[in-house]
């Protein structure tokens, strides 16, 4: 099993004309990381053919896609249609994480329900406030508020459905009301939503093990085996150095020769997996992911790690690989850092 190459196709990297909108890409993804928010954009626009940073701002700014705290938990873009059913997954959890902090900043369920319901009169009626405009409000109702506190008041706002991504303003981020935002829809019992995020995740991640997925969703191993229990029947299992490696059994990968792309930092290609020597060698390990956890813009050849990449102030694309490349190497390069400066609207088509 050659598997960078099966994770290029699963990923759509090698041939991105699947997708007609930003949106598409993120409900094929079901949930891409994002808290760069400007790299986030990338990794959407690499997957579609066409797409344009424009394209994404616009998308994000209309609702089409939502930026909110999911799963593990951190930044992520989920579309409206599908947050409904994943947020339950993880909001007790990640409430419940916070507890021990909580007991430090003195907060409890009666002040977190009286900053909701300061929060949800001041945006009620379409309007998108950002960080700093609700924490002002929140204090002007009597309710003690320092930065610390605030995260949490917006982290718990967000867990309870209260809250999700706004327009933006002058570059800033705004919230504005969940019920406002996200339409209405059924919703799902929690093993329902587990088959179903399981069977999504290994629709556009594949080929991944159970460690893999239960690292991505956030979820107990115990629930992340269940997931796949309830989809097994549409899934092929091989095992690869005592590892069992699942992929749907409807999986028809595009396989190409040789290919050369740049990936946004914090990319699902990498951060996705528990364990990911199949596409980043131990001895780069250090380079590309720091020891805080910070996932560096990559260079992959083939569908492995073979360098790192950044803009400089002047916006252009320096590169730096482990190995002198080739010929062949550069041209590929060249080619994926005109996609990049396209998609910024920096050279036409």
């Amino acid at each position: 099993m050659n598997i960078p190459a099966l994770r290029l196709s699963s990923h759509n990297l090698h041939s991105p004309t699947l997708f007609r909108s930003p949106k598409d890409v993120i409900t094929c993804m079901c949930a891409m990381q994002a808290q760069d928010f400007n790299m986030a954009k990338w990794g959407v626009g690499i997957r579609m053919n066409g797409c344009t940073d424009e394209m994404v701002q616009t998308a994000f700014e209309s609702g089409e896609i939502i930026r909110t705290h999911i799963m593990r938990p951190t930044w992520h873009f989920v579309t409206p249609e599908d947050i409904t059913w994943i947020l339950p997954l993880s909001s007790e959890r990640i409430i419940s994480s916070m507890k021990s902090r909580d007991v430090e900043l003195g907060l409890n369920e009666t002040i977190y329900a009286k900053s909701v319901n300061v929060i949800i009169k001041a945006l009620e009626g379409g309007k998108h406030l950002t960080r700093e405009e609700l924490s002002e409000i929140i204090g002007r109702a009597g309710i003690a508020v320092n930065s610390a506190r605030m995260v949490h008041f917006m982290i718990y706002a967000e867990q309870r459905g209260i809250v999700c991504s706004g327009a933006m303003r002058d570059k800033q981020h705004t919230y504005a009301l969940f019920d406002e935002r996200v339409p209405h829809a059924k919703s799902l019992s929690k093993d329902d939503a587990i088959a179903r995020l399981a069977a999504r995740y290994f629709a556009s991640h594949a080929p991944a093990c159970l460690q893999d997925f239960a690292w991505w969703s956030g979820l107990p191993a115990s629930e992340a085996r269940a997931g796949i229990e309830a989809i097994k029947s549409n899934l092929i299992a091989e095992i690869i150095d005592s590892q069992t490696y699942f992929l749907p059994c409807d999986f028809k990968p595009q396989i190409e020769d040789e290919s050369c792309h740049i990936l946004p930092a914090f990319d699902e290609y990498l951060i996705a997996y528990r364990n990911r020597t199949a596409v980043l060698s131990p001895e780069n390990h250090d380079k590309v992911i720091s020891s805080n956890g910070v996932f560096r813009p990559v260079i992959i050849r083939n569908g492995k790690v073979s360098g790192l990449w950044k803009n400089d102030k002047k916006q252009s694309v320096k590169t730096e690989f482990f190995k002198k490349p080739n010929g062949r190497t550069k041209e590929l390069l060249d080619k994926a850092i005109e996609d990049y400066r396209r998609f910024l609207n920096e050279v036409k088509s």
